[in-house]
């Protein structure tokens, strides 16, 4: 793993990417060896990290015989050449890898197309590193850019065509996706949203009675599922839908709008925050900003606080006086900062040892049938 400390991300900050990129190949299936962090006031045009660094990971290379070297972030087309020539093995940068994961996992026609999609746009800037022929040149009549037009041409041609495919496969998709969704009616509608690997798909089937799959892997989920619960004598609809994460790729964010339709169109948002994850603060600002970039940042949301059985504070000793960090806080103590005086309603609960899921129940109950009576107001006897 390769990763830059810059006066944007200090040395914290980048060893905390690192930690998320190693969970990244530990969930695509690779074993991950060691981690090189170097410092530069800018990412070197050429090579990124900077020739000698690349020196001392090529060494390591071929000391430790690694297969793949992955970069923390988006590498350009030539930096991603001279790389690759200089280490002589596979290169990923952040967004190959993520990817490359999303490929793996999808599952539905639906989800295919939007990675295939994301997959193509990604590489499409990038064919002149990949291809090995580029300089033929192709002769004779018929040719798109008449005699002489170069491979790459016909390549970039036969991927934007990809594209444009895969662009009208997606909205055939979403056309029949927006008429399934008219087809369930009126019923409030309710989705969990956050980070990923934040316990989402282990709510749902508490809430749903259902075996939606959930692991302790990045994007478990990737299709939206779609389940009616009954909480009570209230109906509602809840959709699981895919996690967020920091750096996601663009093209994925594009490719995906269509299934966080179900996340614009909720009535009410369960937004999931694992509050064991020493970064979880950073983990909300990251899902605050994709939310508002989707178009649902406003929505009615509940606030849960999940893993609370995996929290641990280091407690100060009397005669430290260094300043309070957030690995001093006890649970107690967060509930008292911004967290438990948030406009949202709030809860904290544990998802694996169900603890306060009845109190979630009933908070979700409240908030669906407020929203249920508007909406129906002559059922209110109903309540």
């Amino acid at each position: 793993m390769v990763g830059i400390i810059t006066q944007q991300q200090d040395e914290e900050t980048a060893k905390e990417y690192l930690d998320e990129l190693k969970f990244l190949i530990d969930t695509w299936g690779a074993v991950t060896l060691k981690g090189f962090l170097q410092r530069v006031s800018k990412p070197d045009s050429r090579t990124f990290v900077g020739s000698g660094k690349l020196q001392e990971i090529k060494l390591y290379i071929q000391e430790f015989g690694v297969d793949v070297a992955v970069f923390d972030d988006d590498l350009s087309p030539s930096q991603l050449r001279n790389i690759e020539k200089e280490l002589g093995v596979r290169v990923l940068d952040r967004s190959d890898l993520i990817i490359d994961i999303f490929a793996a996992r999808a599952q539905t026609a639906h989800a295919k197309t939007q990675v295939e999609l994301a997959y193509y746009q990604h590489i499409l800037p990038r064919l002149t590193g990949m291809w090995t022929h580029l300089e033929r040149q192709r002769g004779g009549t018929g040719t798109r850019g008449g005699a002489g037009e170069k491979e790459i041409e016909t390549d970039r041609r036969i991927v934007r065509d990809k594209i444009s495919q895969l662009k009208n496969k997606l909205k055939e998709i979403d056309v029949q996706m927006a008429t399934q969704r008219k087809s369930r009616g009126e019923m409030v509608r309710v989705a969990l949203v956050g980070y990923t690997n934040v316990g989402k798909s282990t709510i749902m089937n508490l809430l749903s009675k259902s075996e939606v799959f959930a692991e302790n892997k990045l994007f478990a989920t990737l299709d939206t599922t779609v389940r009616k619960v009954v909480i009570g004598n209230l109906p509602f609809l809840l959709s699981d839908t895919v996690g967020f994460i920091r750096k996601l790729p663009t093209q994925l964010i594009e490719a995906f709008k269509s299934t966080l339709d179900e996340v614009r169109e909720a009535d009410v948002l369960i937004y999931v925050v694992d509050i064991s994850h020493h970064n979880f603060e950073e983990h909300i600002q990251v899902v605050n900003q994709t939310l508002q970039d989707i178009g649902a940042g406003n929505k009615t949301t509940i606030l849960v606080f999940n893993k609370i059985d995996a929290f641990s504070f280091i407690p100060k000793d009397e005669d430290d006086l260094t300043p309070v960090k957030r690995e001093n806080l006890s649970l107690e103590d967060l509930k008292n900062t911004w967290m438990g005086k948030t406009n949202n309603p709030c809860i904290f609960i544990s998802a694996t040892e169900k603890n306060n899921i009845e109190e979630l129940r009933e908070l979700i109950y409240q908030t669906v049938k407020e929203i249920h009576v508007k909406r129906y107001p002559y059922n209110n006897l109903l309540y």
